[in-house]
């Protein structure tokens, strides 16, 4: 039986009073590759902000990596987050420190003591997403798709058992796009479920994953035409 990373059930997402998605049921097992697709406003950013638990759940039910979104702890989320991976459009690198230093500042926050262990991730992480030799480099020195690399390598570092991608192909261009989907590509086919916000179609056609559609405060799945 497929693992259950997320189950919602009749949940409605509101941003304050109002109500951006209504009557969502979902279910992501281990391993699948599923796109957000909608325009801007359309209400991915609050879904996702509901998986990581940036705004609460008050309609419906829900578990996430196995913490109940209906009776989860302030306490909790950072130990909710540790097991959730996040990629974000703007890559959020600090600027101040190396790529190497940007990843220990991560372990460090979540816990990690042992420095040859730290040490090991960083180095295993990295490789992962092919910036093995670019550990000493500062920020400002890669290229757009080299600091989304980075941005992935640390959304693995807690050997999350989720990754939310939220528009991670945004601020790049479509070769660049193409080189940071075939990264994900690959760390999905090593057995991690990603979910992916994206306004790229062009990508959709030619990496098809299950897609769904948020268009008028509702959520359905789009059949993907192949050619």
């Amino acid at each position: 039986m497929s693992q259950t990373i997320l189950s919602l059930k009749d949940v409605s997402i509101y941003q304050d009073s109002n109500l951006v998605l209504a009557d969502i049921n979902l279910d992501v097992h281990k391993g699948d590759f599923i796109y957000f697709i909608g325009k801007t406003g359309s209400g991915k950013s609050s879904f996702l902000k509901i998986l990581y638990a940036d705004i609460p759940l008050r309609e419906g039910t829900g578990t996430i990596v196995d913490y109940d979104l209906n009776t989860l702890q302030e306490k909790d989320i950072p130990f909710l987050r540790r097991k959730i991976g996040v990629v974000f459009q703007d890559f959020k690198l600090l600027p101040d420190r190396t790529v190497k230093d940007n990843l220990l500042f991560v372990l460090k926050a979540t816990g990690w003591t042992d420095k040859e262990a730290i040490n090991g991730k960083i180095e295993e992480v990295l490789e992962k997403v092919g910036m093995a030799n670019y550990a000493s480099k500062m920020p400002h020195q890669l290229s757009g798709g080299e600091q989304q690399r980075v941005g992935i390598a640390r959304a693995l570092l807690n050997d999350p058992e989720l990754i939310l991608a939220d528009e991670p192909t945004g601020n790049l261009d479509p070769q660049t796009s193409i080189e940071v989907m075939e990264v994900l590509k690959s760390i999905n086919q090593n057995g991690k479920t990603i979910i992916m916000a994206t306004h790229d179609y062009a990508l959709l056609l030619k990496y098809p994953y299950k897609t769904l559609k948020f268009e008028d405060g509702k959520v359905y799945e789009v059949v993907q035409k192949t050619v």
